[in-house]
């Protein structure tokens, strides 16, 4: 199967399974009082996303079960137990933990756009994009309680949720503060990357596995699988933040020069004695060139820095693949080793 065959494979199984974690989501988080409370919760969701992480929770779903492929009319998987257990109920809940989180980034980093539209303190205000955050935040746990499965396999998903979003706080403080050193280590930011963006897909492979009582061999592989795919996916979005046109980006390109926030690109740089600091003469995101951009891009080619965090994030994705192996044979898991490989050749 050649490359493009395998990357058209992969898009088709994210929009199927987006078009039903739309559909999910419609159901389970409507517009209610206080209207601009709800509604502030959903614009972000409505602005877009792949829902990448609900694909790698159906997907994991389906390879523990062998029960494929997902339906409108078939929320519902058996578990060992034979009792019937709703993953889509819990793929809703990562992505309104990942839409939470989103949220609190924009505020936090004064960023106006997100997937293209103005983020949601723009939008609204920032007392209600912080309580809308707050509201997804707590609605996924009141989700993932409401799955039918077994009660010891709904506490330990409940467990690895909870302690999922303190290691994304925990990731994001380390982002903050590395904002004001120049001494950061490669290994330094990769376990930033591994609490802020990968413990999430972490928890969206294993919680199917738990919530469907698979053993903990199962669940523990899936989970290293989406922390490998995780840390190489973050790799691949500092590459893209620097790459990809604005307007495809959906917010301004190199924003993450500007703001001075580390990443693998720039501490290689920073290594081969490149003053990272001034590749780029502004102080916010709007005053930035395209042009200004291309320059910092060239400077950060000739370095090889844009191609060791390309050859870093291609490593973490052989590794992630690697943690499949402990599943049978399936469709769904080539699909989720052909979506490790997509989540580091894809753009916007």
């Amino acid at each position: 199967m050649t490359n493009e065959t395998k990357e058209a494979r992969v898009l088709d199984a994210i929009r199927e399974r987006r078009e039903l974690v739309n559909a999910a989501i419609d159901e389970e988080l409507p517009i209610q009082e206080p209207e601009r409370l709800y509604e502030a919760t959903r614009y972000i969701l409505e602005a877009g996303g792949k829902r990448l992480r609900p694909t790698v929770a159906t997907l994991a779903a389906e390879a523990v079960t062998g029960v494929e492929p997902l339906s409108a009319e078939f929320r519902e998987f058996p578990a060992l137990d034979g009792r019937p257990v709703d993953v889509m109920r819990a793929a809703v809940a990562i992505e309104v933990i990942q839409s939470f989180t989103l949220i609190h980034d924009d505020i936090m980093d004064e960023d106006a756009l997100r997937r293209g539209v103005p983020a949601v303190h723009e939008q609204y205000d920032t007392s209600t994009a912080i309580l809308a955050g707050d509201t997804l935040y707590s609605k996924a746990f009141e989700f993932m309680t409401e799955t039918g499965a077994d009660p010891s396999n709904g506490l330990e998903a409940m467990r690895m949720l909870a302690s999922t979003c303190t290691e994304i706080c925990e990731g994001q403080a380390l982002d903050v503060a590395f904002e004001s050193r120049d001494d950061i280590l490669p290994e330094e930011y990769l376990e930033m990357v591994e609490l802020k963006t990968a413990v999430l897909y972490g928890a969206s492979a294993a919680t199917p596995a738990v919530l469907l009582g698979a053993d903990d061999e199962v669940a523990e592989a899936l989970y290293q699988y989406g922390i490998d795919s995780g840390r190489a996916f973050q790799i691949q979005d500092d590459v893209l933040d620097l790459t990809v046109p604005s307007e495809e980006l959906g917010k301004q390109r190199g924003s993450d020069l500007v703001e001075g926030k580390e990443t693998l690109i720039t501490l290689h740089a920073r290594q081969q004695g490149v003053d990272v600091d001034d590749l780029v003469d502004a102080e916010t995101p709007a005053e930035v060139t395209e042009a200004a951009i291309d320059d910092a891009v060239a400077a950060l080619e000739d370095t090889g820095s844009i191609a060791y965090a390309r050859e870093t994030a291609e490593d973490l994705t052989e590794r992630s693949k690697e943690h499949l192996d402990v599943l049978p044979e399936s469709g769904s898991r080539e699909l989720l080793r052909d979506l490790a490989d997509y989540l580091i050749v894809r753009g916007y």
